[in-house]
């Protein structure tokens, strides 16, 4: 993993933040992205004061501009791109599907679907080119499993999962994998205004086989993972770090 070029996108909270801390710790170089400046920088000091070498890029991957800038100014940084994690996503507005609107669904969908798609398109691009590489996506238990009072969240999960496996098919003789990750229940902003309390989270918890909430490290160690040269033969897979929860 050493010298590694890596972009995360939605890098600068929980997932993404713990993923750029855990690449950085194994000597990758790093481009975090987001929407929020000061944040990124602040990250970038601290993934510095790790020894890694990190640049903050902003970016909206809702945007294929942006997105098309972010991966070439990558290129341009560091002269290569070997390792992507999409990671960016929303929560959504929760609630019963008969509440939800038009807005709701694209507020979803378009961070979630549309900009994995964005993110895929151009990091292919790059990678194909390259004849190697590995791209992460970010999933959830709710992509391979209902969710009553979520049902816009699952099925951005579900595309996404879709995405994962038709890119991989796509790609599968050029070098380049593509997998996808698919946390259960974690301690992160995003649980946080989902279940709305303590009381919440605890019965969030409680659904949990372990019967706790996952770690953003342990998600992270998992994504260091299936990007890394021992996971060269997995590709088109949705790996579940969920405590159990999709085996129910």
């Amino acid at each position: 993993m050493t010298k590694s070029v890596v972009l995360i996108t939605g890098a600068l909270t929980g997932i993404g933040r713990a993923t750029a801390i855990e690449f950085a710790k194994k000597g990758a170089q790093l481009v975090v992205s987001g929407r929020r400046t000061e944040i990124g920088q602040e990250l970038v000091t601290l993934l510095r004061g790790l020894g890694a070498e990190a640049e903050f890029i902003k970016a909206d991957v809702r945007d294929d501009e942006q997105v098309r800038q972010l991966v070439d100014q990558t290129v341009a940084r560091f002269g290569r791109l070997d390792i992507a994690v999409n990671n960016a996503g929303t929560e959504g507005q929760p609630g019963p599907l008969q509440q939800q609107t038009p807005e709701s669904y694209a507020a979803t969908f378009d961070t979630n679907v549309l900009g994995t798609v964005l993110s895929l398109k151009h990091e292919l691009r790059v990678m194909q080119a390259q004849g190697n590489g590995s791209i992460i996506n970010i999933s959830s238990t709710y992509g391979h499993t209902g969710a009553a009072g979520a049902s816009l969240y699952a099925a951005s999960k579900h595309a996404v999962e879709g995405l994962t496996k038709s890119a991989a098919l796509e790609a599968a003789t050029s070098g380049v994998r593509v997998n996808a990750i698919a946390p259960g229940p974690v301690d992160t902003g995003m649980l946080d205004r989902f279940t709305g309390s303590d009381e919440g989270k605890a019965y969030m918890a409680s659904t949990v086989p372990m019967q706790r909430i996952g770690q953003v490290e342990e998600v992270a160690r998992a994504i260091v993972f299936a990007a890394s040269p021992e996971a060269s033969f997995i590709t088109g897979h949705i790996l579940s770090v969920d405590g159990g929860k999709s085996a129910q």
